[in-house]
């Protein structure tokens, strides 16, 4: 068989382009350190390791999230610490005030030291993350959750919007606390109606628990309890709705305080011993705020002599059974963030794990084995260099150089 001379340049020219191709992608692969750069590399292992890159970009994505997370959680919890801590001081000073033999002046001042802690709580509640963001205003964070309306109340102008991060697949958590739940929205001590003791007071009672009791249908109203004189040395106590002129609720005749007093589907319990022309009233409040639990405290240290007297005395216990149920409300919250992060611990461990993994994998899929590509680079050079050594003297022979 003859092989003319463009068919043996042809396949001599097609061999060292072959060589050539494949040392300069062994040399690819020495710069880059990867055996695969290209899908063509390898096809199969191209998917694998695109499909493992994907799964760290996600992971890398969910740790971020976490960090950020962490931190907004770590802040609140921060300052709910803080609040907790500066409510207790503020308790102190409340029970300091009821000490008999402090003069009116005396309880000024610390009214005045209690005013200056509210401020300071208010500013606790109003705390702003390096955003610039209020970190209890749930989700509307440009404007304070907490100020002074026209009343001298303090009201929350936030909503109850948890801001979520996705930690996981399907997994999110909360990064913030709703200022409502933190400080607003604490429990009435009491139970479903608050008190108002009048000026006049005279006996030495307080009004312990005031609780609707189903099944009785629940009437709500504001109430008038009047104690007086049954003839006998006791009392008796009449109860009045709020109409004009006032129904006759129920009557009590006479007053025992160990006995509960039930009513429109509300079960009220007196301790203590009213005197006749004792009053009171008697409103639905289901749950108190901390703040102005601690503005009524205040303004009574302010106006009143409690150690004198019997209806501050009552007001005073009913405020600081609210003030532990608003520390309380707020130990809960703390108690949350707690879990928190504890929850989000757990998942920086579990994506740790996992990156390890899918990079341990991600590096046997693409990762050169140094001393096999130099072996196999010296290997395609030689038989590159052979080729091109064949292909240069065969294509100088001439048929001439013999005749």
């Amino acid at each position: 068989m003859r092989i003319s001379t463009g068919q043996m340049f042809h396949q001599n020219t097609t061999s060292i382009l072959q060589k050539q191709t494949a040392t300069n992608k062994i040399l690819d692969q020495l710069m880059t350190g990867k055996k695969v750069n290209t899908a063509g590399d390898d096809p199969v292992g191209a998917i694998a390791i695109d499909n493992l890159k994907q799964k760290n970009s996600l992971v890398s994505q969910f740790m971020k999230n976490i960090d950020y997370a962490t931190s907004h959680i770590q802040q609140a919890e921060s300052q709910l610490g803080q609040a907790d801590t500066l409510v207790s001081s503020m308790k102190e000073s409340m029970l300091r005030g009821m000490n008999g033999s402090m003069t009116q002046a005396e309880r000024q001042v610390i009214a005045d030291d209690m005013r200056k802690s509210l401020e300071q709580l208010m500013s606790i509640a109003n705390t702003k993350d390096e955003s610039g963001n209020y970190i209890f205003a749930g989700n509307k964070t440009n404007n304070p959750p907490f100020e002074f309306n026209a009343a001298g109340e303090i009201v929350y102008s936030g909503d109850a919007g948890v801001r979520n991060s996705i930690i996981a697949q399907g997994v999110q958590i909360g990064t913030n606390i709703a200022g409502d739940a933190a400080f607003m929205n604490a429990p009435n001590a009491m139970g479903d109606y608050g008190v108002n003791y009048s000026p006049s007071q005279q006996g030495d009672f307080v009004v312990s628990s005031a609780k609707i009791t189903p099944p009785t249908p629940h009437v709500p109203d504001v109430y008038t309890f009047n104690f007086v004189d049954d003839g006998a040395g006791g009392v008796n106590l009449t109860v009045l709705d709020s109409a004009s002129p006032a129904n006759i609720v129920t009557t009590v005749a006479p007053f025992d305080a160990s006995a509960p007093v039930s009513f429109n589907g509300i079960e009220v319990k007196i301790e203590g011993e009213p005197k006749a022309g004792d009053t009171f009233t008697m409103e639905e409040v289901e749950e108190v705020s901390i703040f102005n639990t601690l503005n009524k405290a205040i303004t009574l240290f302010e106006t009143t002599d409690v150690a004198k007297s019997p209806a501050g005395q009552s007001e005073l216990a009913q405020l600081l059974n609210n003030l532990d149920s608003g520390v309380n409300q707020m130990s809960q919250q703390r108690s949350l963030t707690g879990n928190s992060l504890k929850v989000l611990e757990k998942y920086t461990g579990n994506h740790t794990d996992e990156q390890l993994i899918n990079t341990s994998a991600l590096s046997k899929l693409e990762d050169l084995d140094y001393a096999a590509a130099i072996t196999e680079f010296e290997k395609q050079q030689l038989a590159l260099n052979a080729v091109s050594s064949v292909f240069s003297k065969v294509g100088s022979v001439s048929l001439f150089d013999y005749i």
